[in-house]
């Protein structure tokens, strides 16, 4: 079974606590703050990998949690990094995460972070200042990133079979590759995506047999989304069409119906190349199988090549092979050397998204007011609010931002309460 989607739950590592530490030696009596900071948390990072093929592996494990951070020490110490969590999946993945942004792990070697490691906190010798000389709190490390996020494969393949069920594209894969997909005589009979190779004496191509769609596929009819999913990549598409179909529909019909899906799903799949398969010629009269091909020729014009095939006879096989090979062009492998320039950037220069910087103000009721926002947020997890000290470090903080001006505005008296972060708090403006 071809598992082709997870959800699996990601955590970046948490960052370590800065140190309150001071100078303790012998005939150093005043020997000042030496506090190290902490380490910053581990990374969850997907790692795309050429020896995996499906998402089975989170069906057995879902949760991912990277490497905590060493707190600081004394001596100016800094705590350990945590380590990062390197999550391995198969190319053709993709992933969305809950900001909007989706990446697409193609390429063997990309790496991406999902989840980012919470930052350390810095330790109290950074707090030292001309009128504050031995402060006496440090900063709290931040928790990392967590939340679910989802995982898609979408095959990696050259070309892609489509139609309708029960057209012979099971056994057309069958024949001109190595692939052993279930063949019935009823519609169907494949419920995933079936690989096969195709080769000559130069080069391969991967085929896709993509399980029979119906119509009112793009809207999710069936299994619509799923199977349409996997044609996305391909670079040509086979449309196998059934000459004599078993329920007597009108093959014209069945070829407009797979189409309008195609192109409901993505337009890009309706201009993919096409090449148009005319299956199970041997249970129509020879003469009639040519008269369909002229027909369907002039139809779809020059550019849409079109091959009668029998699965049965191997009638037009060797045709269509050749004719997949011709359509679809070598291209250069991906350049070693531009991965290996990508990774020793990466290695040296990381870039992360910055912090929300907005926050707003909201009244409550008479005397009572909220302030809320990431970066009011990410300043309280900072400090330990029971320290006098670090209290008044964040009264600091919050005008210089510009909190406290904009509550006089609101119309904040001293004495009323102000909720921050879930705690109640006294603030004084002066």
């Amino acid at each position: 079974m071809l598992y082709d989607k997870a959800r699996i739950f990601v955590q970046g590592g948490s960052g370590g606590n800065g140190s309150m530490s001071f100078r303790r030696e012998a005939r150093v009596p005043r020997g000042g703050p030496d506090g190290g900071d902490g380490g910053r948390g581990g990374d969850v990072v997907l790692l795309c990998d050429d020896s995996l093929r499906d998402l089975q592996y989170f069906k057995r494990k879902a949760h991912y949690k990277a490497g905590r951070a060493r707190h600081g020490q004394g001596a100016l110490r800094t705590g350990a990094d945590g380590e990062d969590l390197v999550v391995r999946v198969p190319p053709g993945t993709q992933v969305e995460l809950p900001d909007g942004t989706v990446h697409d792990l193609v390429i063997p070697g990309r790496r991406v972070v999902v989840a980012g490691g919470g930052a350390g906190g810095r330790g109290n010798k950074r707090f030292t200042t001309a009128t504050r000389q031995t402060p006496r709190f440090a900063e709290q490390g931040l928790e990392g990133q967590e939340y679910w996020i989802d995982l898609q494969l979408k095959l990696l393949a050259d070309v892609g079979l489509v139609g309708l069920p029960n057209a012979g594209k099971s056994s057309l894969i069958s024949v001109i590759t190595r692939a052993a997909p279930k063949i019935a005589d009823y519609p169907f009979t494949t419920l995933e995506p079936v690989l096969g190779v195709l080769d000559n004496d130069e080069r391969q191509l991967i085929i896709a047999d993509i399980p029979g769609l119906i119509e009112g596929a793009s809207d999710g009819a069936g299994l619509g989304h799923d199977f349409l999913a996997h044609v996305e990549r391909t670079r040509v598409l086979v449309h196998v069409l059934d000459l004599a179909p078993m329920d007597g529909s009108d093959p014209a019909e069945n070829h407009a119906v797979i189409e309008h899906e195609l192109a409901a799903h993505d337009q890009r799949l309706a201009r993919l190349p096409r090449i148009l398969a005319l299956s199970k010629a041997d249970l129509v009269p020879a003469e009639s199988a040519r008269e369909a091909a002229a027909q369907w020729r002039e139809r779809l014009g020059r550019d849409v090549p079109v091959v009668i095939t029998s699965s049965a006879t191997r009638e037009g096989l060797v045709e269509l092979a050749k004719t997949l090979f011709e359509h679809i062009p070598i291209e250069a492998p991906h350049d070693p050397q531009e991965l290996a320039d990508e990774a020793q950037l990466a290695e040296h220069q990381v870039f992360r998204p910055a912090a929300g910087r907005s926050w707003e103000i909201e009244q409550l009721e008479d005397g009572a007011f909220r302030v809320s926002g990431e970066p009011i947020e990410r300043l309280f997890a900072r400090f330990d609010i029971e320290n006098e000290e670090a209290l008044a470090h964040i009264e600091r903080r919050l005008k210089r931002m510009g909190v406290m001006q904009a509550l006089e505005a609101a119309g904040f008296q001293p004495g009323d309460d102000v909720e921050i972060a879930g705690t109640i708090f006294e603030l004084d403006p002066s």
